[in-house]
């Protein structure tokens, strides 16, 4: 049974024979044995478990797409193995993930807590492999960004044997950086770009907002290193005079904004931003739009999981992933204005 509806399959039986000389019981691997339900299916029933209905109301829900098919007890069981692989997934080791770039940044949901909408943070860590190709390794539910909250996230990676990554691309926020230099100081890090765009506009009037906009892009879009360089000292000169608060905001964020540029150009693209994670939540929401507050802070750390685990919700490799095994050069893009 599938999200397209019930399907009969007829499974072959046969016997395969060995190098040994002996046989073996063939076994389909894109069907596994006793599976009922595709993954999909097993999604679906849970999200909408998920996003606070009873096994009742799932079951008259999906009554019409299974043709009756899903009955409480199918619900409960659904439920009951994506909690123990949710866990699961939780306490699994890292120790053989080969993983030499870390994406970190928190997403802001809304949930139920007694009774009330809510906005609450789930902290993200997406790791890049060797190979470029992006994988989840953390979804947490901490309450808020303090660093208290990043650092019993890193923790837990480090426990469970992540290795100290090579690179790092964070959001800025104060709790997480000083999470990151108490476990991994030394790293070089990228501070998002997006990010700090909007912080520059948070510090001046809107009348400016489009000419800040089209500085700070030919900035951080230049084509070369040595053109980034020059167009941030033109960017501080120019709004040193004309608005101080946001030279002082561009400032602030010194040359950890500008870390890409010790990396191969083909890499600059995915590296400047967390957008990774920011595109994560955008799919997130589509396909919960129906469903603006969640039941609670867990079960929204679960669906969110739950839609990637699934294959709902897909993650390519990064930009530049042939160039990942070059090491970012040792030298800092000039800081003097």
């Amino acid at each position: 049974m599938g999200s397209f509806g019930r399907v009969e399959i007829a499974v072959p039986r046969a016997r395969l024979n060995t190098p040994d000389g002996k046989t073996t019981e063939w076994k389909s691997k894109a069907l596994r044995a006793y599976q009922r339900r595709t993954l999909a299916a097993d999604a679906l029933i849970a999200s909408t478990y998920l996003a606070g209905t009873n096994t009742r109301r799932v079951r008259r829900a999906l009554a019409a797409l299974f043709g009756g098919a899903v009955g409480k007890d199918t619900v409960s069981r659904v439920w009951r193995k994506v909690k123990s692989d949710w866990d699961a997934w939780n306490a699994r080791s890292l120790a053989q993930e080969p993983i030499v770039r870390l994406i970190l940044d928190g997403t802001v949901v809304r949930v139920r807590l007694d009774r009330k909408a809510t906005s609450i943070s789930l902290l993200v860590v997406i790791g890049v492999r060797a190979d470029g190709q992006k994988v989840l390794l953390a979804l947490k539910s901490m309450g808020g960004e303090s660093t208290e909250a990043w650092r019993a996230v890193l923790d837990d990676l480090i426990k469970r044997g992540l290795r100290r990554p090579e690179f790092l691309i964070a959001d800025g926020a104060a709790g997480l950086e000083n999470a990151i230099a108490a476990v991994w100081d030394g790293v070089p890090m990228q501070r998002c770009t997006v990010h700090k765009h909007r912080n520059l506009l948070a510090h001046a009037p809107e009348r400016l907002h489009e000419e800040i906009s089209a500085d700070y892009n030919d900035m951080i879009y230049a084509a070369t290193r040595q053109e980034v360089g020059a167009r941030r000292k033109a960017f501080i000169r120019k709004w040193r005079l004309k608005h101080r608060a946001v030279a002082d905001s561009l400032e602030e964020a010194g040359d950890r904004l500008f870390t890409f540029t010790r990396l191969p150009p083909g890499q600059w693209r995915s590296v400047r931003t967390t957008n990774a994670i920011e595109r994560l939540h955008e799919e997130f929401k589509r396909r919960i739009k129906t469903q603006t507050v969640l039941p609670s802070a867990d079960t929204a750390a679960m669906l969110f999981w739950a839609l990637l685990a699934s294959g709902q919700i897909n993650m390519r490799k990064v930009d530049g992933w042939q160039t990942l095994a070059t090491k970012p050069i040792d030298q800092p893009i000039d800081l003097a204005a």
